[in-house]
Protein backbone atom coordinates (compact mmCIF):
# COMPACT_ATOMS: atom_id res chain seq x y z
CA UNK A 1 0.00 0.00 0.00
CA UNK A 2 0.93 3.92 -0.46
CA UNK A 3 1.51 6.31 2.61
CA UNK A 4 -1.46 7.05 3.19
CA UNK A 5 -3.51 9.81 1.61
CA UNK A 6 -6.90 11.07 1.76
CA UNK A 7 -9.43 9.76 -0.54
CA UNK A 8 -12.46 11.78 -2.02
CA UNK A 9 -15.00 8.83 -2.73
CA UNK A 10 -17.55 10.61 -5.39
CA UNK A 11 -20.86 8.95 -4.98
CA UNK A 12 -20.10 7.97 -0.76
CA UNK A 13 -23.03 6.68 -0.33
CA UNK A 14 -24.02 5.03 -3.77
CA UNK A 15 -23.91 1.49 -4.40
CA UNK A 16 -20.22 1.36 -4.83
CA UNK A 17 -19.49 4.32 -3.41
CA UNK A 18 -20.62 3.26 0.50
CA UNK A 19 -18.36 -0.12 -0.15
CA UNK A 20 -15.46 1.59 -1.24
CA UNK A 21 -15.63 4.05 1.64
CA UNK A 22 -16.27 1.41 3.93
CA UNK A 23 -13.08 -0.49 3.40
CA UNK A 24 -11.19 3.04 3.00
CA UNK A 25 -12.44 3.75 6.70
CA UNK A 26 -11.39 0.07 7.90
CA UNK A 27 -8.23 0.11 6.23
CA UNK A 28 -7.39 3.12 8.32
CA UNK A 29 -7.46 5.23 5.43
CA UNK A 30 -8.78 8.96 5.46
CA UNK A 31 -11.40 9.55 3.41
CA UNK A 32 -14.13 12.57 2.65
CA UNK A 33 -17.31 11.32 1.41
CA UNK A 34 -18.88 13.47 -1.10
CA UNK A 35 -22.26 13.61 -2.46
CA UNK A 36 -25.24 16.24 -2.84
CA UNK A 37 -26.48 16.65 0.93
CA UNK A 38 -23.26 15.58 2.69
CA UNK A 39 -24.44 12.78 4.51
CA UNK A 40 -22.73 11.53 7.52
CA UNK A 41 -21.27 8.06 6.44
CA UNK A 42 -19.08 6.10 9.47
CA UNK A 43 -15.74 6.96 9.56
CA UNK A 44 -15.47 9.24 7.00
CA UNK A 45 -15.44 13.75 6.67
CA UNK A 46 -18.73 14.61 4.95
CA UNK A 47 -18.41 16.81 2.50
CA UNK A 48 -21.26 18.55 -0.58
CA UNK A 49 -20.42 17.94 -3.53
CA UNK A 50 -22.70 18.49 -6.70
CA UNK A 51 -21.79 17.31 -10.29
CA UNK A 52 -23.74 20.14 -11.69
CA UNK A 53 -22.66 22.47 -9.11
CA UNK A 54 -18.80 23.85 -9.72
CA UNK A 55 -19.14 25.76 -6.74
CA UNK A 56 -18.83 22.62 -4.46
CA UNK A 57 -16.00 21.08 -6.24
CA UNK A 58 -12.80 23.06 -5.17
CA UNK A 59 -14.17 22.78 -0.97
CA UNK A 60 -14.39 19.04 -1.59
CA UNK A 61 -11.25 18.55 -2.80
CA UNK A 62 -9.60 19.82 0.21
CA UNK A 63 -6.21 17.90 1.48
CA UNK A 64 -7.55 14.69 -0.86
CA UNK A 65 -4.80 13.14 -3.13
CA UNK A 66 -7.09 10.75 -4.56
CA UNK A 67 -10.42 10.31 -6.13
CA UNK A 68 -13.19 7.32 -6.90
CA UNK A 69 -15.01 8.86 -9.72
CA UNK A 70 -18.77 7.71 -9.65
CA UNK A 71 -20.24 9.33 -12.81
CA UNK A 72 -23.69 11.53 -13.01
CA UNK A 73 -26.43 9.55 -13.07
CA UNK A 74 -28.30 9.29 -16.16
CA UNK A 75 -25.96 12.08 -18.30
CA UNK A 76 -25.15 11.00 -21.66
CA UNK A 77 -22.77 13.13 -21.87
CA UNK A 78 -20.82 13.31 -18.26
CA UNK A 79 -17.93 14.31 -19.83
CA UNK A 80 -19.51 17.74 -20.20
CA UNK A 81 -19.09 18.59 -16.32
CA UNK A 82 -16.50 15.56 -15.27
CA UNK A 83 -13.70 16.44 -16.83
CA UNK A 84 -13.63 19.99 -16.07
CA UNK A 85 -13.52 18.77 -12.52
CA UNK A 86 -11.00 16.69 -13.19
CA UNK A 87 -8.64 19.64 -14.38
CA UNK A 88 -9.66 21.27 -11.36
CA UNK A 89 -8.26 18.16 -9.21
CA UNK A 90 -5.10 17.91 -11.02
CA UNK A 91 -4.41 21.44 -10.27
CA UNK A 92 -5.20 21.01 -6.51
CA UNK A 93 -2.32 17.83 -6.12
CA UNK A 94 -4.82 14.70 -6.67
CA UNK A 95 -2.17 12.81 -8.33
CA UNK A 96 -4.42 9.49 -8.37
CA UNK A 97 -8.24 9.06 -10.03
CA UNK A 98 -9.81 5.89 -10.17
CA UNK A 99 -12.99 6.11 -12.34
CA UNK A 100 -16.60 3.40 -11.94
CA UNK A 101 -17.60 2.93 -15.70
CA UNK A 102 -18.77 -0.06 -17.43
CA UNK A 103 -18.28 -3.32 -19.45
CA UNK A 104 -20.48 -2.10 -21.75
CA UNK A 105 -18.52 1.13 -22.58
CA UNK A 106 -14.99 1.14 -24.15
CA UNK A 107 -12.56 3.89 -24.40
CA UNK A 108 -13.71 6.46 -26.41
CA UNK A 109 -17.42 5.10 -26.16
CA UNK A 110 -20.74 7.19 -25.61
CA UNK A 111 -21.20 8.62 -21.82
CA UNK A 112 -18.29 7.62 -19.58
CA UNK A 113 -16.39 6.70 -22.59
CA UNK A 114 -15.11 9.95 -23.65
CA UNK A 115 -13.88 10.54 -19.73
CA UNK A 116 -11.83 7.03 -19.86
CA UNK A 117 -10.53 8.39 -22.90
CA UNK A 118 -9.48 11.41 -21.54
CA UNK A 119 -7.96 10.32 -17.71
CA UNK A 120 -4.45 9.13 -18.95
CA UNK A 121 -3.87 12.33 -19.95
CA UNK A 122 -4.87 13.94 -16.63
CA UNK A 123 -2.85 11.44 -14.17
CA UNK A 124 -0.28 9.72 -14.34
CA UNK A 125 -1.76 7.26 -11.97
CA UNK A 126 -5.20 6.08 -12.77
CA UNK A 127 -7.41 2.64 -13.95
CA UNK A 128 -10.82 2.48 -15.09
CA UNK A 129 -13.33 0.13 -13.49
CA UNK A 130 -15.30 -1.27 -16.36
CA UNK A 131 -18.10 -3.73 -14.22
CA UNK A 132 -20.81 -6.15 -15.64
CA UNK A 133 -24.22 -5.71 -13.89
CA UNK A 134 -24.28 -5.71 -10.42
CA UNK A 135 -25.87 -8.06 -8.87
CA UNK A 136 -27.47 -5.40 -6.14
CA UNK A 137 -29.70 -4.36 -9.10
CA UNK A 138 -32.23 -7.36 -8.10
CA UNK A 139 -31.87 -6.41 -4.46
CA UNK A 140 -31.21 -3.08 -3.66
CA UNK A 141 -32.72 0.54 -5.46
CA UNK A 142 -32.35 -0.37 -9.18
CA UNK A 143 -35.84 -0.51 -11.23
CA UNK A 144 -35.48 -4.17 -11.38
CA UNK A 145 -35.22 -5.06 -7.36
CA UNK A 146 -38.61 -2.36 -7.20
CA UNK A 147 -40.17 -3.90 -9.71
CA UNK A 148 -39.21 -7.67 -7.74
CA UNK A 149 -40.42 -5.57 -4.28
CA UNK A 150 -43.83 -4.63 -6.07
CA UNK A 151 -44.93 -7.65 -8.17
CA UNK A 152 -42.86 -10.02 -8.58
CA UNK A 153 -41.54 -8.99 -12.00
CA UNK A 154 -38.68 -7.32 -13.81
CA UNK A 155 -38.41 -6.30 -17.34
CA UNK A 156 -35.43 -6.60 -19.87
CA UNK A 157 -34.78 -7.05 -23.33
CA UNK A 158 -32.01 -9.07 -23.15
CA UNK A 159 -33.71 -12.17 -24.65
CA UNK A 160 -31.40 -15.35 -23.89
CA UNK A 161 -28.28 -13.17 -23.61
CA UNK A 162 -26.37 -13.94 -20.65
CA UNK A 163 -24.57 -11.29 -18.28
CA UNK A 164 -21.53 -12.41 -15.87
CA UNK A 165 -23.16 -10.32 -13.02
CA UNK A 166 -20.73 -8.84 -10.57
CA UNK A 167 -20.98 -8.30 -6.95
CA UNK A 168 -20.52 -4.28 -6.03
CA UNK A 169 -18.18 -5.61 -3.11
CA UNK A 170 -15.77 -7.08 -5.27
CA UNK A 171 -16.07 -3.95 -7.77
CA UNK A 172 -15.27 -1.89 -4.28
CA UNK A 173 -12.32 -4.22 -3.21
CA UNK A 174 -10.91 -3.28 -6.42
CA UNK A 175 -11.48 0.05 -6.53
CA UNK A 176 -9.70 0.39 -2.64
CA UNK A 177 -6.35 -1.89 -4.39
CA UNK A 178 -6.53 0.64 -7.29
CA UNK A 179 -6.75 3.81 -5.15
CA UNK A 180 -4.33 2.43 -2.72
CA UNK A 181 -1.92 0.25 -3.76
CA UNK A 182 1.53 1.43 -4.65
CA UNK A 183 1.79 1.21 -8.22
CA UNK A 184 -2.01 2.36 -9.65
CA UNK A 185 -3.36 -0.28 -12.94
CA UNK A 186 -2.74 2.49 -15.02
CA UNK A 187 -5.54 0.47 -17.26
CA UNK A 188 -9.13 -0.76 -17.26
CA UNK A 189 -10.20 -3.39 -15.61
CA UNK A 190 -13.57 -5.45 -16.40
CA UNK A 191 -15.07 -6.89 -14.00
CA UNK A 192 -17.10 -9.70 -13.83
CA UNK A 193 -19.06 -12.26 -11.58
CA UNK A 194 -17.91 -16.26 -11.40
CA UNK A 195 -20.80 -16.94 -14.48
CA UNK A 196 -22.89 -15.55 -16.80
CA UNK A 197 -26.51 -16.16 -16.39
CA UNK A 198 -29.71 -15.38 -18.83
CA UNK A 199 -32.26 -13.37 -16.68
CA UNK A 200 -34.54 -16.31 -17.17
CA UNK A 201 -32.17 -17.93 -14.87
CA UNK A 202 -31.79 -15.04 -12.47
CA UNK A 203 -35.32 -14.96 -11.85
CA UNK A 204 -35.56 -19.37 -10.87
CA UNK A 205 -32.49 -17.85 -8.41
CA UNK A 206 -34.50 -15.08 -7.13
CA UNK A 207 -37.44 -17.50 -6.64
CA UNK A 208 -35.65 -20.09 -5.29
CA UNK A 209 -33.66 -17.88 -2.90
CA UNK A 210 -36.67 -15.23 -1.76
CA UNK A 211 -39.43 -18.09 -1.72
CA UNK A 212 -42.11 -15.88 -4.03
CA UNK A 213 -42.23 -16.48 -7.92
CA UNK A 214 -40.40 -13.83 -9.37
CA UNK A 215 -40.88 -13.37 -12.94
CA UNK A 216 -38.26 -12.03 -16.26
CA UNK A 217 -40.73 -10.43 -18.57
CA UNK A 218 -39.08 -9.79 -21.77
CA UNK A 219 -39.67 -6.63 -24.20
CA UNK A 220 -38.41 -5.51 -27.22
CA UNK A 221 -35.87 -2.62 -27.08
CA UNK A 222 -38.33 -0.74 -28.49
CA UNK A 223 -40.94 -1.63 -25.60
CA UNK A 224 -38.03 -1.44 -22.93
CA UNK A 225 -37.06 2.55 -24.59
CA UNK A 226 -40.91 3.37 -24.04
CA UNK A 227 -41.17 1.70 -20.64
CA UNK A 228 -37.89 3.53 -19.24
CA UNK A 229 -38.80 7.03 -20.74
CA UNK A 230 -41.28 7.33 -18.43
CA UNK A 231 -38.89 7.53 -15.77
CA UNK A 232 -35.05 8.63 -16.68
CA UNK A 233 -34.92 10.74 -19.64
CA UNK A 234 -35.71 9.83 -23.37
CA UNK A 235 -32.08 10.03 -24.60
CA UNK A 236 -30.74 8.11 -21.60
CA UNK A 237 -33.93 5.43 -22.14
CA UNK A 238 -32.55 4.94 -25.81
CA UNK A 239 -29.00 4.18 -24.53
CA UNK A 240 -30.04 1.69 -21.90
CA UNK A 241 -32.59 -0.20 -24.25
CA UNK A 242 -29.79 -0.25 -26.87
CA UNK A 243 -27.41 -1.89 -23.89
CA UNK A 244 -30.28 -4.49 -23.53
CA UNK A 245 -30.06 -5.20 -27.06
CA UNK A 246 -26.34 -5.76 -27.37
CA UNK A 247 -26.70 -8.39 -24.47
CA UNK A 248 -29.24 -10.18 -26.38
CA UNK A 249 -26.34 -10.44 -28.75
CA UNK A 250 -23.97 -11.98 -26.75
CA UNK A 251 -21.90 -8.82 -25.67
CA UNK A 252 -21.43 -9.82 -21.86
CA UNK A 253 -21.12 -13.63 -22.32
CA UNK A 254 -17.79 -13.52 -20.70
CA UNK A 255 -16.07 -13.72 -17.52
CA UNK A 256 -12.55 -12.43 -16.14
CA UNK A 257 -10.70 -12.98 -13.50
CA UNK A 258 -9.47 -9.57 -12.87
CA UNK A 259 -11.09 -10.01 -9.53
CA UNK A 260 -9.32 -12.56 -8.07
CA UNK A 261 -5.71 -11.18 -9.70
CA UNK A 262 -5.80 -7.58 -8.29
CA UNK A 263 -7.87 -8.87 -4.78
CA UNK A 264 -6.64 -12.25 -4.28
CA UNK A 265 -10.10 -13.94 -3.49
CA UNK A 266 -12.74 -15.28 -6.59
CA UNK A 267 -15.27 -13.44 -7.09
CA UNK A 268 -18.69 -13.89 -5.61
CA UNK A 269 -22.21 -15.97 -6.78
CA UNK A 270 -24.72 -14.72 -7.75
CA UNK A 271 -26.94 -16.76 -5.43
CA UNK A 272 -24.20 -16.31 -2.56
CA UNK A 273 -24.81 -12.35 -2.90
CA UNK A 274 -28.76 -12.59 -2.98
CA UNK A 275 -28.70 -15.20 0.41
CA UNK A 276 -26.51 -12.54 1.84
CA UNK A 277 -28.32 -9.32 1.00
CA UNK A 278 -31.51 -10.46 1.25
CA UNK A 279 -31.00 -12.43 4.94
CA UNK A 280 -33.12 -11.61 7.57
CA UNK A 281 -35.47 -9.74 5.33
Amino acid sequence: MTAIGTTLVIGATGTTGSRTVARLVAAGHPVRAAGRRAAPVPGAQPVRFDWYDATTHEAALGPADRVYLVPPVGDTDPAAVMLPFLRLARAAGVHRAVLLSSSAVPEGGPAVGQVHRELPGLFDQWAVLRPSWFMQNFTGDHAHAAGIRRDGVFRTATGSGRVAFVDADDIAAVAVHALTDDHAPNTDLVLTGPEPLAHDEVAAILTRVGGRPVVHRALTPEELGAHLASVVPPDFAVLLAGLDRAIAQGAEDRTTDTVEHVTGLPPHGFQEVVEREWAGR
